[in-house]
């Protein structure tokens, strides 16, 4: 139900909110949750502030700095009637009444927990720049992933004013997949909203409810306390990449003993305790979440002298980078124990598809291995190719890019895919063939062609988890 309204100043329509909601990050979670909030809620203002003025005029533009299937019409909704974006954080701090900060949380590369802690430093840069600059009370809401008990932290900041200006502090993680994240937020899964158990916490708990419950479901809107809150988002992100460091390490052993991962993957998952998703063996995970997560859990366990815990999370990201090496290390061994001088078709560098993004690929990784055996590597990706580019800056030789995977093939030795892109399953793969140099390999990293086609065309065949094709 729309419930602000609008009056005329002069020739001038002016619109009056029932509150005046800000976010200070624009990035993969800030822009497209406040577009959802926007679209959904036209009796709140929504701005969204980012330090960099490029990213905030891709958003006014009509090429947004995030592809997500389904954004560009969302945004478009909402944008010039209920959401704005703008570089003034300042002005937008003053007039909010809620702020979610969505500010990057990268892995701290320095200092104590370095590889490991979360690196807070933009975060408690932006409590700062709230508590300066709040001449009235707020709501603070955590959207960026954060250690537990940070928010103690933030309310230590933010409660050192001497103006009367009061700040709750809200821990509401988010839950988007990328490739998926206008739906994740149109159909959650679960909106969780910690906060602390006090009158003035449960009021603040109850406005962002509020918000929430215009389109979703009250069975799917999860209040808790803040620190099982903040605890949730680590937790959800380690068990999914736990699933997949599991299926991944089975793959190695289905390799030796002529099982098939998909039919190991799937009489497994059929199993109602366990269930099917995030079974797909593949070359490993990626995305800006799992690793640093995961690592982010170690650290609070080792913290806390829980050295087993902190055992037990690590190996799961230590069987996602054996997965990596053994993709690589595979590839060395069929191809006659050299990859210098031949030319590999890299298909897809994003980190999954449906995405541009390709912060922790497994590419990454792989084609840098590639280009250190001194392989000309060629790479293309439906969206992602200026992210590679800027992956793979420091290498200047043997690296090419092209949006066309057949340019991409042409004159190859073998094709490597990386991402699960619909187009790469209906590729002409006979034409690829013949403008390949013979023998010609593919190593599907992630399950999705037709084997037995390929073969029979004339390709050598290396899946994941399953047994090798080959003609030789």
């Amino acid at each position: 139900m729309d419930t602000s309204d609008k009056h005329t100043n002069g020739n001038k329509t002016v619109m009056n909110y029932l509150k005046h909601i800000l976010c200070i990050g624009a990035g993969y979670v800030g822009g497209p949750t406040m577009a959802m909030i926007a679209h959904k809620c036209p009796q709140y203002q929504v701005t969204v502030v980012d330090i960099n003025p490029a990213r905030i005029l891709q958003w006014q533009s009509d090429d947004l700095p995030i592809y997500e299937p389904g954004l560009d019409e969302i945004v478009r909704s909402a944008r010039g009637r209920n959401l704005f974006f703008s570089t003034d954080i300042e002005k937008g701090i003053r007039e909010a009444d809620i702020i979610f900060v969505s500010v990057n949380t990268p892995t701290k590369s320095f200092g104590v927990g370095a590889g490991m802690a979360a690196d807070l430093q933009y975060w408690e840069k932006t409590a700062r720049q709230i508590l300066n600059v709040s001449t009235t009370s707020k709501i603070i809401v955590e959207k960026s992933t954060l250690p537990v008990k940070t928010a103690k932290a933030m309310e230590r900041i933010l409660s050192s004013t001497t103006n009367g200006v009061h700040f709750e502090v809200i821990s509401n993680p988010e839950f988007l997949a990328e490739g998926t994240a206008v739906r994740d937020l149109e159909k959650p899964d679960r909106v969780l909203i910690g906060s602390r158990q006090t009158p003035g916490g449960l009021k603040a708990r109850d406005e962002l409810v509020e918000i929430y419950a215009n389109w979703v479901p009250p069975d799917r809107i999860l209040t808790v306390d803040i620190w099982s809150s903040e605890l949730s988002k680590l937790v959800a992100n380690a068990f999914l990449a736990q699933r997949i460091s599991s299926i991944n390490a089975i793959s190695s052993l289905c390799e030796k003993t002529d099982a098939d991962i998909t039919q190991v993957a799937r009489a497994v998952g059929m199993d109602s305790r366990i269930g099917s998703r995030f079974l797909n063996a593949s070359v490993g995970f990626g995305g800006s979440c799992f690793r640093k997560d995961i690592l982010n859990l170690v650290y609070i366990c080792r913290y806390y002298g829980l050295n087993e815990v902190a055992d037990y999370w690590e190996h799961v990201t230590r069987i996602n980078d054996f997965q990596k090496e053994r993709f690589v290390t595979n590839m060395l061994n069929v191809m006659f124990n050299t990859l210098a001088g031949k030319r590999i078709a890299m298909f897809g560098f994003a980190f999954k598809a449906n995405t541009g993004d390709t912060r922790e690929s497994p590419a990454i990784y792989i084609a840098k291995r590639l280009l250190e055996e001194q392989a000309d590597l060629v790479i293309s990706d439906p969206r992602a190719i200026d992210n590679a580019r800027g992956d793979l800056k420091e290498f200047q030789s043997r690296l090419s890019f092209t949006s066309d995977p057949y340019d991409a093939a042409a004159n190859s030795h073998a094709i490597a895919l990386m991402t699960e892109w619909d187009e790469y399953r209906y590729l002409d793969y006979e034409s690829i063939y013949r403008s390949m140099i013979k023998p010609a390999f593919i190593f599907d990293g992630r399950n999705i062609l037709d084997h037995r086609r390929l073969f029979e065309i004339g390709f050598n065949v290396y899946p994941v988890g399953k047994r090798v094709l080959s003609h030789l």
